[in-house]
């Protein structure tokens, strides 16, 4: 078969081991890991699948090496623990029955041991190790380690890689980036120590080196090590790329893939992670910058999930390989979709960053278009309902399309209903926001994926009692959505207002000074982009915060983007929109004129309680989902459609 991303999806060799393709998936931490670092069930099935979805690798993170050192709750293998051994044996084997190398990230946080702990108070309780002594920016206090504890947590990478070998995984990964302990070694930021591991860049590179010797007597010649490392600290005061080509040159000799990333945890998330609000593939230059002076292979990363993109990058020699984290979240599949040329069906990742918010927040895992992230152990194979059942879904919005979806699939004959000519729901708002394309594309994608499964979609169709009567279904899923809400404020309907929501149709009416009427994301993210393109941009809130309703990794992000390019005006009642602007009042009750001569509306949204209502019982099965139900997230939408149509028996 020609492929259309032949570069892509050629083999590579490293050490004596063949992967199937360029594609890997990068280190993703589990969902339930045990009190004394046992992968458990969920987990090695949210490995598996990342294997099952085609990927040429699939590393498994992070496993702490030393736990004396460092308390992180994350993966230990240890022999004394009891089935400890056996948890990496079952993973190992889940990931390669499907054909993928398992792999397994070896780690140690030092300064930041006990990063992800949720009891965050217990964490700063720690005794915490570094290359030096110091405080950190929180007040806890940072001990140097002594040549006895480095001799024991090189020791202890060594006996760690040995027993992944022996569990079966065939590639180990050394996290030497992102500020944990080999980079705290080789910064001179954190390392100010004056010894052999201390100064100069080669004595920086000491630790590193003894870590690698030690995995590589422990496991073999030509059994791959992957080094992963960032190849620019990105921040006064650390390492700089060129810097880091000097390490990458350090280590080649020892390493038979050099894994390229970019900053550090904690002095810089949206570079290590790259947001919607930067370019795909911008840390790719590390990579390629490195390639140039190395002649081990190299592989790059950072918010890629265009096949095209990743194709370019393989083809014109800036790296070997490619990984992702979040896109195999979004769709596991990815890799099996490259291989067999169906990249249309690729569901993209949003850079929303709801998969590590919840991650933070409650330890769980859940992605925003993928509704089995986190529950893969529920199964991942789409069952024939046991009876064929008419289904009628009222809205062609994510949660509508995903339901319409999932009910073909399981041989339902299915017929979605969308009253406006174009589907998409609230997402065709994003159209006009060039950082928010994945948003709008998503819903292309999805109505794709249920023709495909046998769908059928009728577009300026809305849907009445009768409408429902006339068609008798087995199964209804009301997916009516939302509509903006607008308040009786006077002017609020005048000529210069344009909803948030109508952005995309009405971009014409927006003026060069605008104020946008709302704080939430919706009008934080409209206020970015009128910033972006120019235009001088005031923001009215009642509240105190600004998006209150962003999840707590993408809000700190979205909210640096509102200081370059947005004055806000936080505890202002509006009052009255007015030509020139919104009349407001401030806390002390002072009468205050926010100028601009366009008006935003983003108030909010409101369920359609009277589609619902007129519909509740109008077929024997009923099921109410997404901002229908209770405006909320896309993530709920695409979830509750899911199970409404697995629910249809």
């Amino acid at each position: 078969m020609s492929q259309k991303y032949p570069n892509l999806c050629k083999p590579i060799t490293l050490g004596r081991t063949t992967f199937r393709n360029r594609m890997f998936s990068a280190p993703m931490g589990g969902t339930d890991i045990t009190n004394d670092g046992c992968i458990g069930p969920k987990s090695k099935s949210f490995y598996e699948l990342r294997a099952k979805g085609g990927a040429g690798a699939v590393t498994v993170s992070e496993c702490m090496v030393h736990p004396q050192t460092d308390g992180s709750h994350a993966y230990h293998l240890d022999t004394s623990v009891l089935n400890s051994l056996a948890s990496f044996t079952y993973t190992a084997d889940a990931i390669r029955r499907h054909g993928a190398i398992p792999s397994v990230e070896l780690s140690h946080s030092g300064m930041y041991a006990g990063t992800y702990m949720t009891d965050k108070t217990r964490q700063h309780e720690m005794f915490q190790w570094g290359p030096s002594a110091c405080v950190r920016p929180d007040g806890v206090e940072v001990y140097e380690l002594t040549q006895e504890l480095i001799d024991e947590i090189v020791a202890a990478y060594g006996r760690t890689a040995g027993l992944a070998k022996r569990a079966g995984f065939e590639m180990v990964m050394i996290h030497g980036g992102h500020g944990w302990l080999i980079n705290q070694f080789l910064s001179p930021w954190f390392n100010k120590r004056t010894d052999c591991y201390g100064g100069s860049l080669e004595n920086r590179c000491r630790f590193a080196k003894e870590v690698l010797d030690a995995v590589r007597a422990a496991v073999g010649p030509f059994f791959p090590i992957e080094f992963r490392m960032s190849g620019s600290e990105l921040f006064e005061g650390g390492y700089t790329l060129e810097d880091g080509i000097e390490i990458a040159k350090q280590l080649e000799s020892r390493v038979d893939l050099l894994h390229v990333s970019a900053g550090t945890y904690q002095r810089g998330f949206g570079d290590t992670h790259p947001s919607m609000f930067k370019p795909h593939g911008c840390n790719v230059y590390l990579a390629a910058e490195i390639k140039k002076h190395v002649k081990v292979p190299v592989a790059t990363l950072g918010g890629l999930n265009d096949p095209a993109q990743m194709e370019e990058i393989i083809a014109s020699g800036q790296a070997d390989v490619v990984e992702m984290a979040r896109a195999l979240l979004a769709d596991p599949f990815l890799p099996q979709k490259v291989m067999s040329n169906r990249d249309e069906e690729i569901v993209r990742c949003l850079r929303c960053f709801t998969c590590m918010a919840e991650r933070a927040a409650t330890a769980t895992r859940r992605c925003t278009v993928n509704p089995l992230i986190g529950r893969e152990d529920e199964g991942d194979v789409i069952y024939p309902a046991p009876e064929k059942k008419r289904v009628l879904v009222v809205g062609g919005g994510p949660g509508g399309l995903y339901a319409a979806y999932t009910a073909a699939r399981r041989g339902h004959e299915v017929v979605l209903c969308e009253k406006e000519t174009e589907l998409g729901g609230i997402l065709k708002s994003e159209r006009a926001l060039p950082f928010k394309s994945e948003m709008y594309q998503l819903a292309g994608t999805y109505a794709l994926l249920a023709e495909k499964a046998g769908a059928e979609i009728r577009l300026n169709t809305p849907v009445d009692r009768a409408y429902v009567y006339a068609f008798a279904p087995d199964a209804l899923i009301i997916a009516a959505g939302s509509t903006p809400l607008v308040p009786p404020i006077p002017g609020l309907k005048g000529e210069n207002v344009v909803v948030v929501n109508n952005y995309y149709k009405e971009e014409e009416k927006v003026g060069d000074d605008v104020v946008v009427f709302g704080g939430g994301l919706a009008g934080c993210e409209c206020a970015i982009h009128l910033g972006q393109l120019g235009k001088t941009v005031h923001l009215v809130e009642m509240r105190d915060e600004r998006a209150p309703d962003a999840n707590v990794r993408h809000r700190p992000l979205l909210l640096n983007e509102i200081e370059k390019y947005v004055t806000v005006h936080t505890g202002y009642k509006g009052l009255e929109v007015k030509e020139d602007g919104i009349l407001c009042e401030d806390k002390d009750g002072n009468q205050v004129l926010v100028p601009g001569h366009s008006v935003i509306c983003a108030l909010g949204q409101r369920s359609r309680t009277d589609v619902v209502e007129e519909l509740r019982d109008a077929a024997p099965f009923v099921r109410v989902i997404g901002d229908a139900a209770r405006v909320s997230t896309i993530t709920n939408a695409v979830y509750w459609g899911y199970h409404a149509a697995m629910d249809i028996e």
